[in-house]
């Protein structure tokens, strides 16, 4: 690659919390980071926020790079990657360089970035210099104010549109086996597996449901070579008669869902869908039934992103499952719908709480853990970072089973999209991996309300 293809990338703060080893994606190009950025993760890794972890560790990563570096080749560069590799990593003292912008008063840190973009790009021209930020009204901010070369951080990113994301299954028109040219079939006590060539079912891994619009078959990809693939028979009605603790499928995507749950050898399930499908009440009753009836797993850890635990109500009396209750209204409200029925609801729900030992714990005190023998409930995952699920999947140790669940349609973090979601990266990530199963919940079954308001808001 020749001088004039090599681009300059300044990186603003949010990319190295989002993702703090980020310096090392941008292979044989320049990675610039301002003063001011260092200056804002200093500020950020002695806070008590959710980030401030991801903070220091894109500070001790600058640190390995620049230990033994002197300030000229601070300036310069110093070369990051693979051996041979010809990217480098220098640090811009932006707070020397004359300000062209000063059009927002409340944001003196992003005012110094653009400047420190404004000066690079005059300086370094015709060599582009782009500005890599998550914040969206910062890239606006960005354009409006001259700067070229605007981009998000895509490295993560392995879908470009969130309709190609995987949904776990397929569907073929018409019947399954009108289509089907070649098939070996053999049953073993009550599983029927099928044999055929890989080519018969296109684009399909493992794990993966295979239906018919015909709604008469139904099968599991349990394993795949280079030339065929066995494929599980679950009739559907099997699938529609799965229980977990009183409830039963309302559809046959909840079907699909069930199966993953309540199936020993799928160690992670991953559920999506939009509000309503039924997400977290099938894994809590999946649960229930095999902690409580067939005592698999020892308890249940609930667990979701908490981003003000420990700022606003971190220091209030109150044991960590107390504090977390605001944010599990959710769960809560599940245990009392599978419980409404019962001579005494409340009563129940204590009894179960105490009987499945199910515990109440934030994100933020999940790391370092080591969890063996659980059944794991991770809600609302569409607001978590890649590098943040990672964190929490690297926990789970020997028979610990993880259900990871969100809507992509209701992501709070300023620094996501769909496509950049943690929950995105790990349906992708995982779908070759034997031990994992995702299924989109399709549907709205809550009410016919919140169906309306799902489909027509």
């Amino acid at each position: 690659m020749g001088d004039g293809d090599r681009k300059f990338f300044v990186l603003d703060t949010n990319i190295l919390l989002h993702e703090p080893f980020a310096i090392y994606s941008f292979q044989e190009h320049d990675v610039v980071i301002p003063m001011t950025v260092l200056e804002e993760l200093d500020r950020i890794k002695d806070s008590k926020r959710d980030i401030a972890r991801d903070a220091r560790v894109a500070i001790r990563a600058l640190e390995d790079i620049f230990k033994d570096a002197t300030p000229d080749q601070i300036t310069k560069g110093m070369k990051v990657g693979k051996e041979g590799g010809t990217g480098t990593v220098s640090i811009l003292a932006d707070f020397e360089i004359k300000e062209t912008v000063q059009a927002f008063a409340d944001k003196a840190g992003d005012n110094r970035i653009l400047n420190a973009v404004l000066y690079l790009q005059t300086k370094r021209s015709p060599r582009k210099v782009v500005l890599v930020t998550k914040d969206i009204n910062m890239r606006l901010r960005a354009k409006g104010a001259g700067v070229r070369f605007v981009e998000d951080y895509r490295s993560d990113q392995l879908i470009d549109d969130v309709s190609l994301l995987s949904k776990g299954f397929q569907v073929f028109k018409g019947g399954f086996w009108d289509q089907v040219v070649a098939c070996e079939t053999e049953n073993s006590g009550r599983t029927t597996l099928h044999t055929l060539p890989r080519d018969q079912i296109a684009n399909t891994y493992i794990n993966q449901y295979v239906l018919d619009e015909g709604e008469e078959f139904a099968g599991r990809v349990v394993s795949i070579t280079d030339s065929e693939l066995q494929l599980k028979d679950i009739s559907r009605e099997r699938l529609m008669h799965r229980e977990a603790w009183g409830i039963r499928p309302k559809n046959i995507y909840q079907g699909m869902a069930l199966d993953a749950l309540l199936d020993p050898s799928i160690d992670l399930a991953i559920l999506t869908g939009p509000a309503g499908c039924g997400k977290t009440i099938l894994a809590m009753a999946a649960a229930l039934e095999q902690v409580v009836e067939k005592g698999m797993y020892d308890k249940i850890i609930v667990t979701r992103n908490t981003p003000e635990i420990a700022e606003s109500i971190g220091f209030l009396p109150g044991t960590e499952e107390e504090k977390m209750m605001p944010w599990l209204g959710a769960v809560t409200d599940t245990l009392e719908a599978l419980h409404k029925n019962d001579e005494c609801a409340d009563g129940s729900m204590r009894y179960i709480m105490e009987k499945a030992n199910i515990q109440f714990k934030s994100i933020n005190f999940m790391r370092g853990r080591s969890i063996q023998n659980a059944f794991v409930i991770l809600d609302e995952c569409q607001n978590l970072t890649a590098s943040q699920l990672k964190t929490i999947i690297t926990r789970c140790g020997e028979g610990t089973k993880l259900v990871c669940s969100g809507n992509l349609a209701q992501i709070d973090s300023p620094y996501l999209t769909p496509v950049t979601s943690g929950l995105t990266y790990i349906v992708e990530r995982f779908k070759n991996f034997e031990g994992s199963a995702s299924v989109y919940l399709n549907g709205v079954v809550r009410s016919r309300l919140a169906e309306f308001a799902e489909e027509n808001l």
